[in-house]
């Protein structure tokens, strides 16, 4: 019993008595070291430098750990900052988008210097026999009636074919059933775009373009403004094939809508017809409007 109290008495003692004469050693002057200092001094330096190498490398795995903590915490406050911002541009970008088609509409309304009624297009139905696309007025109003030009800022859409309150049915210029009369921009020949009704596809043939009027793929169909139905100057389609004939009157023209009927979403439909055609001023009118008769 008492040499297990000395033996745990003389371990104490060592325990304490080794780091003194390790210190001791390390602290003394070079010039004045015994031989003991010597050899702790040999011993303690191997077991110095093993214990900075694991503190050195056990404050660097720990700076380590800290460091990707807080990588980790600053990429998942950067990519939840990024989904925010993405967010929001996908949302300014929208606005965006609608602005341009609301200004593009605005700037329709004012050049076509009609009454007009803004609508939606809610629907699109094709059969064998019609082309039509439903839309809904944006307000109330008792001016839509059947056959009324509808048109976009693309160009031309169609004509109104039934009203139902503030549902109406348009019949699209693609229908078998629908006319416009039109000129060639870049060179004034006349024509009339007549709807296909192909279900396949939107297509329109030009009828009545002399054969001799110079008409070209690519080139701009627009509105002649006769008829007192569609404004002036109205895009309806682009030349896809000209046909030449060796023979008749005629030469065979196809175009494609300018409006993409796919992507439509807002509508004019114009309740008036442009002022310069609302009265057309015609001979027998302007005879009897003059005092001094012609001879």
């Amino acid at each position: 019993m008492n040499f297990k109290r000395y033996r745990d008495l003389a371990i104490v003692l060592l325990a304490l008595a080794v780091p003194f004469w390790f210190l001791r050693a390390s602290m003394r002057d070079p010039g004045k070291v015994t031989g003991a200092d010597k050899v702790i001094v040999r011993i303690a330096t191997p077991l110095q430098y093993a214990a900075a190498t694991l503190a050195r490398g056990l404050s660097n795995i720990w700076g380590d750990y800290i460091y990707l903590v807080d990588v980790k915490e600053d990429n998942a406050r950067i990519a939840s900052q990024n989904a925010r911002l993405r967010e929001r541009v996908r949302k300014l970008e929208s606005l965006e988008e609608e602005n341009r088609k609301l200004r593009r509409l605005l700037d329709l309304r004012t050049s076509v210097r009609t009454d007009v009624v803004s609508a939606v297009v809610t629907g699109k139905n094709t059969n064998e026999f019609f082309r039509v696309a439903r839309v809904t007025l944006d307000s109330e109003s008792n001016d839509v009636r059947p056959s009324q030009p509808v048109i976009s800022p693309d160009g031309v859409v169609g004509t109104t074919l039934k009203v139902s309150g503030d549902t109406i049915d348009v019949r699209l210029i693609v229908d078998a059933g629908s006319g416009v009369d039109v000129v060639v921009q870049r060179t004034g020949a006349r024509g009339f775009v007549r709807g296909t009704g192909d279900e396949a596809k939107y297509l329109c043939s030009v009828e009545y373009v002399q054969r001799t009027d110079e008409v070209e793929v690519g080139d701009l169909l627009v509105t002649s403004g006769v008829g007192k139905r569609y404004p002036k100057g109205i895009p309806v389609g682009k030349v896809t094939q000209v046909v030449k004939r060796d023979f008749g009157i005629y030469q065979q023209v196809y175009a494609t809508p300018a409006v993409d009927f796919s992507r439509l979403e807002e509508v004019l439909i114009v309740t008036s017809a442009p002022p310069e055609e609302a009265q057309p001023q015609t001979p027998a009118a302007g005879a009897a409007g003059s005092s001094t008769p012609r001879r």
